[in-house]
């Protein structure tokens, strides 16, 4: 049988965390396994609890959703962990400045928080298997701007080969694994290995982090 996806629940607003938990039990193959009423207890019980997502607020007193969100994925933290840990963070504002730093510095994405209850079950999914929750076109709006000065590609990057790097420009695009698959021939299974040593080599979470990734180093390819 698998396992529930783990979900820990982050948020100031007694009355919004507990809507969110029993939309979140309700659904089969998930659990609220904590909540957290600022970022600061956020922190410790992602250490304590090791949750599969956390929904995380953007706006809190003691320590804000960014924060938070900076110190969960601290390399010596994240090294600890035997299972990974995907951050969503919610806001009220469409393309809120500060949700781009979160993603900057982790997060798989955001979500309004008058989303729906399905539009939250789909998210969760999505970002447990390593994607992102927004799509491609606004990811890449959401983060324009946010790197005033792009840094050169490191020899992390140098170091992909040819295809490897047909790959990367693909996933920055926004395709899946099935359209990069039919784009530059190759079976579905050989672009998830791509994908997979893309990550290893360039020291990256997930194909979220590729795309914050190549618009550090000016490496974004545009969506289409």
């Amino acid at each position: 049988m698998t396992e529930p996806i783990r979900v820990l629940l982050v948020d100031d607003q007694d009355l919004f965390r507990e809507g969110v938990r029993v939309i979140v039990d309700a659904q089969d193959g998930m659990e609220v396994v904590g909540a957290a009423g600022d970022g600061r207890e956020a922190v410790r019980l992602v250490e304590e609890l090791e949750p599969d997502v956390v929904l995380m607020d953007i706006r809190m007193p003691e320590m804000d959703g960014v924060e938070a969100t900076r110190q969960i994925f601290l390399p010596e933290r994240t090294a600890r962990r035997e299972r990974p840990t995907r951050v969503i963070v919610l806001t009220t504002f469409n393309l809120d400045d500060r949700a781009a730093t979160a993603i900057r510095y982790g997060a798989s994405g955001f979500l309004l928080k008058g989303t729906t209850p399905v539009m939250l079950r789909d998210a969760i999914r999505t970002v447990h298997a390593g994607n992102a929750v927004l799509a491609p076109t606004d990811l890449s709006a959401l983060l324009e701007g946010t790197f005033r000065e792009q840094t050169p590609a490191p020899a992390s990057y140098l170091s992909l080969t040819e295809k490897e790097r047909e790959v990367f420009g693909a996933v920055t695009r926004g395709l899946s694994n099935t359209e990069i698959a039919g784009q530059v021939f190759l079976s579905e299974s050989t672009v998830k290995t791509h994908v997979g040593a893309i990550l290893r080599k360039l020291g990256l979470r997930d194909r979220v982090q590729i795309v914050v990734f190549a618009h550090e180093h000016g490496l974004a390819q545009r969506p289409g």
